[in-house]
């Protein structure tokens, strides 16, 4: 459009300088014998138009060159939105679909793409047209940049709860326990809170000898409270998970603070991502500094092997002593790492994965004065479909001094006299636990979970090495919890969730304490 006026300008000024040049032919005959004298120079009204022609012609030039550079950017859109619709039409042909085992942020995925009905596919197939779309438009919007010339992607939920209780419990937002009541409360509570809110970093970076690399970064607002009026509601930042990967196409090397690799399965729950649901109930669980290295053997196309080990720093559930210092906690003042293994084979039946899997930890653990322990855990996981909607999954263990890894309601040992005597001997706490839990797939986006658990220390270590408790301050003996959930995913952005849990905490030969709590659950995944 453009271009088309500044040609008609260029025109209209052509006739004006031809017109003018006929009218002035007369002084032209007329002044022959001066302008043969002298040299021609041009009138200024002629210099003026020659001038402005000039500049009508740069104009006429840059235009071009946007249109040029519009003709590419359109080009390149159109390419990219090409690709893009060849790639999900790739996707529809092979029926490939996603699979999550149940972490809190994509617990409501479909298990694959053939247990989608039609109308599924095209609602999926819309959506992933409206990203292609956005793609198209990616040049006006801002983008997260990295430091370096890699990738970098930030995910996340923003995760509101809201609650009622009837009990007492040790954490009013995610809890694990049930506790004593206190005299001045009443007998329910009803709050909401966004601390288990979730944060995360995602970095990809370059191919080395081989291997892919790529780092993760994990955060929440679960650390704690500042002292200040209504600091409930200003939770502080808190480091979760934190790993950096190479891998190659059938072994990895992972390196960071991750989560227990040996007792990789959780329950499914939107309710608590502070901390795994049935925690301190069964599922062992802990986020530890650790190395490990994985290598799978691929028999066929549906069935293949994993074998893991790793050396994790040898922690053994102590509270810190100090705020702003670290100091080595009684597994780390044995100079030596906590080990662990795994292995799991997996199976594919009916486009869905049976998978066992069996592990085992140990770590010595030094209690002052030459007083050694050692800890050590065997468990065993398992993921079983039944059906096509129906799904059986659950984790079980057994073990000694595991306080650390979330074995033992968090106790790892036992004295029967003053701890800080020579003479007091620290035994080794024995425990069992487990839990299991079966999923129901209504639809591709709506899910019912129902999971039980306990955890058990021994009460007869309790009853003849617990004279002094433990360094938690209570003898607890067993810890039951149980669970109902729906979570619904409309899109892959929006999840509502609503959840009622029972919790039992029993104290060794005395009463227990229960607690009955009702959550409902909006979050926004990013």
């Amino acid at each position: 459009m453009f271009q088309v006026k500044s040609l008609l300008g260029v025109g209209v000024l052509l006739a004006f300088a031809w017109w003018q040049s006929h009218t002035m032919s007369a002084q032209e005959i007329s002044e022959t014998a001066r302008a043969q004298s002298s040299p021609a120079q041009p009138g200024p009204d002629l210099a003026a138009m020659q001038t402005l022609l000039r500049e009508l012609q740069g104009e006429v030039r840059e235009l071009r060159v946007e249109v040029r550079d519009l003709r590419t950017q359109q080009e390149s859109a159109r390419a990219e939105s090409s690709d893009l619709r060849n790639e999900l039409e790739r996707s529809k042909a092979q029926g490939a679909g996603s699979q999550r085992s149940g972490d809190g942020v994509q617990v409501a995925s479909a298990s694959t793409a053939r247990d989608q009905s039609t109308e599924e596919r095209i609602a999926r197939l819309e959506e992933d047209q409206q990203l292609a779309d956005a793609k198209i438009a990616e040049q006006s919007q801002t983008k997260v940049e990295s430091g370096s010339k890699y990738r970098v992607r930030l995910s996340g939920i923003v995760l509101l709860n809201m609650y009622g209780e009837r009990g007492s419990t040790d954490n009013a937002d995610f809890p694990q326990q049930a506790v004593p009541a206190d005299p001045l409360a009443s007998a329910g509570s009803f709050g909401g809170s966004l601390r288990q809110t979730q944060i995360g970093i995602q970095a990809y970076g370059p191919t080395i000898a081989g291997a892919r690399t790529s780092a993760d970064l994990q955060f929440d607002f679960a650390g704690g409270f500042p002292g200040t009026q209504n600091g409930v509601t200003f939770g502080t930042m808190r480091l979760r998970t934190g790993t950096m990967r190479f891998d190659w196409k059938n072994t990895s090397v992972v390196g960071g603070q991750d989560s227990l690799f040996f007792a990789p399965l959780n329950p499914t729950s939107i309710a608590t991502l502070a901390a795994p649901a049935l925690a301190y109930s069964g599922n062992l669980w802990s986020w530890t500094p650790q190395i490990r290295v994985e290598h799978r053997f691929v028999f066929s196309d549906t069935s293949s092997l994993l074998l893991q080990g790793g050396l994790l720093d040898n922690l053994t559930g102590d509270v810190p002593a100090s705020s702003p210092y670290r100091f080595p906690s009684w597994g780390e003042f044995s100079g030596q790492p906590a080990y662990a293994a795994r292995v799991a084979w997996t199976r594919r039946l009916g486009g869905q994965d049976l998978t066992i899997g069996s592990g085992g930890y140990y770590g010595r653990q030094l209690w002052g004065f030459g007083r050694a322990v050692d800890g050590w855990a065997g468990m065993m996981d398992l993921k079983l479909p039944l059906g096509r909607m129906f799904e059986l999954t659950g984790q079980f263990y057994r073990g000694r001094a595991v306080g650390g890894i979330g074995g033992g309601l968090g106790q790892s040992v036992a004295w029967n006299a003053p701890f800080t005597d020579p003479g007091t001997a620290v035994h080794g706490l024995n425990s069992a636990g487990g839990w299991a839990q079966l999923k129901y797939r209504a639809t591709p986006k709506l899910q019912f979970n129902a999971a039980v658990g306990q955890d058990n220390p021994f009460a007869s270590d309790l009853r003849n090495f617990g004279g002094n408790g433990t360094y938690i301050g209570q003898l607890l003996s067993k810890n039951q919890s149980g669970l109902v959930n729906f979570i619904y995913q409309p899109r892959s952005d929006f999840v509502l969730s609503w959840e009622y849990r029972k919790i039992k905490t029993f104290i060794l030969d005395s009463h227990s304490n229960s607690a009955n709590r009702g959550n409902f659950s909006v979050g926004y995944i990013f």
